[in-house]
């Protein structure tokens, strides 16, 4: 007791290295493969969601989401530009964003009719502004990236699931699979 007293850090173990760093313990290389991997799953993701972000902000402040034939491109990019130089967004996740934001701007028109066809009972307008962006940049990507249709839908639903309500993810899931089984990448 009075060991404690006077050493206040009396009984808490204590790391053999000063800067606090656990030791190594042999499992370094094995795993940086793995971890540079995930490393770029992780950038891609983060740059879907800021895609989303871009997407958004110009869903909001364009006023009517579908028919904007020939004008969605250069403000969509533009809206994109704008939110990522606020928000200081990092070259790599830019890098996604632009890809996603670029393929979503230059087939807009196809892909929203697309997307009315495979959402049964819905059209685009009457979704919420994030099930929409969602459906819409995950569209992009399965039509014009070489992503894996089954990565694409799983990360759209994420997507949802992280920003929309608590019906967004399985209203997704169901979109994009039955639009990728309809233009065969399933």
């Amino acid at each position: 007791m009075e060991a404690a007293k006077r050493d206040p850090g009396a009984g808490r173990r204590r790391s053999a290295d000063p800067g606090g760093r656990a030791e190594n313990s042999g499992q370094g290389k094995g795993r940086r493969a793995g971890a540079a991997r995930a490393g770029t799953r992780r950038v891609e993701s983060r740059g879907r969601a800021r895609a989303l972000q871009a997407v958004y902000a110009w869903d909001v402040r364009s006023g009517p989401p579908v028919g904007l034939e020939g004008t969605a491109g250069p403000q969509l990019v533009r809206t994109g530009e704008q939110v990522w130089e606020d928000l200081a967004v990092a070259p790599d996740e830019r890098r996604q964003a632009r890809r996603l934001v670029r393929a979503l701007s230059e087939r807009m028109p196809l892909l929203d009719r697309e997307l009315e066809v495979v959402a049964t009972n819905w059209r685009l307008e009457r979704m919420s502004v994030v099930d929409r962006c969602v459906l819409r940049l995950a569209a992009a990507e399965l039509a014009a990236l070489d992503t894996p249709p089954r990565v694409v839908i799983q990360e759209a639903v994420r997507l949802a699931e992280r920003y929309g309500s608590s019906q967004s993810a399985h209203f997704v899931n169901g979109v994009l699979d039955a639009l990728a089984r309809r233009t065969g990448r399933l």
